[in-house]
């Protein structure tokens, strides 16, 4: 299998801007800033404004000094975080490896997709790019590589609605005309300080010898030269990276290409999985299903719920759109997987404004007793729980 660049880095566009153009439509293509109107500093400034010579964190007097015509916003604060947490689950149903590492960007690890070309790779990208737009109403930039320092860089490289690829092999080549500032840890007056010492891109640091680099680096200078280089072996890393998953698979002693029944064999995973979640006192968000081709060729597709939970209903509606998007080749199958994983604890006290809830978890509790008992008597197919009569 060829190296494929499977780490992306997204970067939303003015991320709070974007969310108040999307909640006052009348707002986008005009001078806008989210900032105080006394003594506060611009927190975020539309592309528009920023041509007119705003930007973060200016203080509020001087940004309408400079644009007097900036319109000053702060009315969607309370829906940031749920801009954002939207954002993360789209994410999510491309692969379940997602750092979330503010509220406005992040990586993704393409390893566990199976994708086989970086044409591919690019498509599923692109189409959650889009995805987000059309659904959240904002926009965002991505950077793809093979590894997080330059999936980074790139992502920055075209904003807004910013979309570039650096093929495994080419890191050096693509940061070598970039300004030496684009390298993490060099910030503006460490910039300034090496362009008087003639180190004004990239490239200009592998030029410069041991001795040269370390007077200009000190005890860093190898850290520095690698990730010129572009080199860093960095993991995506979940936010909750300590917590187990749950996966369970079945390899087929003939090929299936009956939709339904694979959808029905899905199901019965979950009802394999979920007592066991439960009788760890956890919760799950994330679901995965992937098929396998006869060829070996994978493929999978993951999303999230709002909220995590340790019941079967809620994911049992996933199962046939995941399998659409996972199974795009009209062939049988050699083998289906499930993996729950974003594994939390469940809130403290929480059943007491959830008597629905609860009681669902009690019939949930009881079932597994008698599944126990009955090795596997009864299944939960459906919002009803039927009892599942063998025939």
């Amino acid at each position: 299998m060829p190296c494929l660049p499977l780490i992306v880095h997204l970067d939303a566009d003015a991320f709070f801007v974007s969310v108040e153009q999307s909640l006052d439509p009348s707002l986008k293509g005009k001078l806008v800033a989210v900032g105080g109107k006394e003594r506060g500093i611009i927190a975020s400034a539309s592309y528009e404004a920023r041509a007119r010579g705003v930007y973060t964190p200016m203080p509020t007097k001087q940004a309408l000094k400079v644009c007097p015509e900036l319109i000053l916003v702060s009315n969607g604060f309370k829906q940031y975080g749920g801009f954002s947490r939207r954002m993360f689950d789209l994410c999510e149903t491309l692969t379940p490896l997602v750092q979330r590492n503010s509220i406005d960007e992040g990586y993704l690890d393409l390893g566990p997709c199976g994708f086989k070309s970086a044409d591919e790779i690019e498509h599923r990208v692109r189409a959650l790019q889009k995805r987000i737009t059309d659904e959240l109403g904002i926009t965002a930039s991505f950077g793809i590589a093979a590894n997080k320092l330059v999936a980074a860089i790139a992502s920055k490289a075209r904003k807004p609605r910013g979309f570039t690829v650096v093929l495994p092999g080419a890191e050096a080549e693509f940061l070598a005309p970039l300004p030496v500032g684009v390298l993490p840890g060099v910030g503006k007056k460490s910039e300034a300080r090496l362009v008087e010492q003639g180190v004004r891109l990239v490239r200009d640091v592998l030029a410069r010898g041991e001795r040269e680099l370390e007077a200009l680096f000190g005890s860093g200078w190898r850290e520095v030269a690698a990730m010129a280089r572009g080199e860093d072996d960095r993991p995506v890393y979940t936010e909750r990276e300590d917590a187990k998953s749950y996966s369970t698979q079945e390899t087929f002693n003939q090929d299936i290409g009956d939709f339904r029944e694979i959808e029905r064999i899905a199901k019965r995973m979950i009802d394999e999985l979920m007592p066991g979640i439960r009788a760890d006192g956890k919760r799950v968000k994330t679901i995965t299903v992937k098929v396998r081709y006869p060829g070996m060729e994978d493929s999978s597709c993951g999303r999230s719920l709002a909220e995590a939970s340790d019941l079967e209903a809620p994911f049992y509606v996933l199962v046939a759109p995941l399998l659409k998007e996972a199974w795009t080749k009209r062939q049988p199958l050699r083998l289906v997987s499930v993996r729950f994983s974003n594994v939390e604890a469940p809130p403290a006290q929480l059943e007491m404004f959830s008597e629905a809830g609860e009681k669902k978890r009690r019939l949930a509790a009881v079932l597994d007793r008698l599944n126990e008992k009955g090795k596997k008597a009864v299944v939960r197919h459906g919002h009803q729980l039927p009892v599942n009569k063998e025939k």
